[in-house]
């Protein structure tokens, strides 16, 4: 019996997590609209909701370089000193800038020749061209290929010989790898 309490207590907190910053938030929005509402001497239908979202607009563009940027920064200091957050946190940093970072790493959409015996190729986007600094000969380089319907993949290394550039944009290269094939190209 503790411990079907402890479980329904856990979920019930597990719920609160997700729910409560999106309901607060919503309530916070709806009492600003009221009262922005209240104060107009006018009544202009949608005005309020102008207001609110013009004000939100601001304190995010404001907040994003005079708060966000300083404890960002402070916060990657801190957790690239700690061993094993370090590990996972720069991994997690470095993929999310290779996605959508100005640090963009899938610019170079490349078919991989999966086997010599068969023909069997995999598209993927060439991440690293210089792989000596792991003591990896020059003649292989390192491709990314994702799963479709995922945003997983595995990193292999190949021979340079086995790489057919495409001349295709990187982004529908990408739908077309993570739809499965199945988007139009």
């Amino acid at each position: 019996m503790k411990q079907i309490l402890n479980k329904t207590l856990s979920a019930f907190l597990q719920g609160l997590i997700y729910l409560a910053p999106i309901s607060i938030t919503i309530f916070i929005i709806y009492k600003g609209f009221v009262f922005i509402d209240s104060l107009l001497p006018f009544n202009i239908p949608g005005l309020g909701i102008i207001v609110i979202f013009t004000g939100i607009t601001i304190v995010g563009f404001l907040g994003s370089f005079m708060i966000s940027r300083p404890i960002r920064f402070f916060l990657k200091k801190l957790l690239e000193k700690v061993p094993i957050f370090k590990i996972v946190f720069t991994s997690i940093s470095d993929l999310l800038n290779a996605f959508v970072g100005q640090k963009r790493k899938f610019t170079e959409p490349v078919m991989v020749k999966m086997n010599e015996q068969a023909d069997v190729y995999k598209l993927g986007f060439i991440t690293e061209t210089d792989l000596t600094k792991i003591c990896i000969d020059n003649d292989k380089v390192a491709v990314y290929l994702p799963h479709s319907y995922n945003f997983s993949g595995n990193l292999f290394i190949v021979p340079r010989r086995n790489i057919t550039p495409i001349d295709a944009p990187p982004a529908e290269v990408m739908k077309f790898i993570v739809s499965g094939g199945v988007t139009k190209v």
